[in-house]
């Protein structure tokens, strides 16, 4: 047992190396007992055991039902990012079962906010933090960047806590500094055929709690279009043109609004690229870590 801010709660981290890479395992960033709050940290190797190291953090994608795909995460992209010389920190959130949004975007907050109160314990470099996930993980990570700096925001008739108070790091920030979107959903209103919202069965009714044409107050505010300004950090957008899972016209709409307002380093639009085959490969990954050491000042 530790204490942690006046709160008494269970650790659950395992310190581990694998060669010269060091890694702590299942920090539960929330001071609970709940799987979707947990994170991995993970430091690259031949780095010796003072220095610090900047970030990136890492979100699986799910379709927002899984609460426990952080090792997923990790799998696809964390070997990259730490031979570029980053901290890696995958991390679990909620599911839409568990809990309706915006609790997944309170989740990543708090985990950026943890992974800032305790840099020093974990030699992170916290002046750069970097965000990226693959389809829903694309779609928070993309929330988490045009949000920085919002607490609560209004749309129509309907008001939401977008940062929350997850945890027990609230005096910390939760910005990040650069985000790489790979195929994430980004406008439900036009999820089906590029023009119009899914039925009561999607992944996003389930995330809102209600069909999705009778939520577009809802839909806007888990939209990161609704939030972009001038002020937000750069993205790099990747997706295949052939995803048959979220259409290639989600980052086409994104493009063009982070485009308009001068936050678009660039867009990959992957030929033949599936929901992940084909759009993950070497020259892709190879993009995104040049897109996060340009944006780190490590070039």
């Amino acid at each position: 047992m530790r204490t942690f801010l006046g709160l008494t709660y269970m650790l659950f981290c395992s310190l581990m190396s694998f060669g010269q890479t060091t890694q702590w395992t299942d920090i539960n960033y929330a001071g609970d007992s709940l799987e979707g709050h947990k994170l991995d940290i993970y430091l690259p190797a031949g780095e010796g055991k003072t220095g610090q190291h900047k970030v990136i953090v890492l979100i699986y994608g799910s379709a927002w039902f899984a609460n426990n795909m952080k090792q997923t995460a990790f799998q696809a992209m964390g070997k990259t990012l730490l031979d570029a010389g980053f901290a890696v920190v995958s991390i679990n959130h909620r599911s839409s079962g568990e809990a309706k949004f915006p609790a997944q975007i309170n989740d990543v907050k708090a985990a950026i906010r943890f992974i800032r109160a305790h840099a020093d314990e974990y030699r992170l470099d916290t002046s750069f933090v970097g965000i990226t996930g693959f389809s829903s993980g694309g779609h928070l990570s993309s929330l988490a960047g045009t949000t920085n700096g919002v607490k609560t925001y209004k749309a129509g008739d309907t008001e939401m806590d977008i940062e929350g108070n997850v945890g027990n790091c609230s005096s910390f920030s939760s910005r990040v500094d650069a985000v790489v979107d790979w195929f994430g959903p980004i406008d439900m209103t036009r999820m089906k055929n590029c023009t119009t919202t899914k039925g009561a069965d999607s992944p996003e009714a389930a995330l809102i709690g209600g069909t999705p044409a009778e939520h577009t107050d809802v839909l806007a505010l888990l939209n990161p279009m609704t939030y972009l300004d001038e002020s937000d950090p750069m993205f790099m957008v990747i997706h295949g043109d052939a995803d048959q899972v979220v259409p290639n016209c989600q980052s086409l709409f994104f493009k063009e609004a982070l485009a308009a307002r001068g936050r678009l380093e660039e867009f990959i639009s992957v030929p033949q690229g599936q929901h992940g085959p084909v759009t993950f490969n070497e020259q892709t990954f190879k993009k995104m870590t040049e897109f996060f050491k340009k944006q780190a000042g490590m070039n």
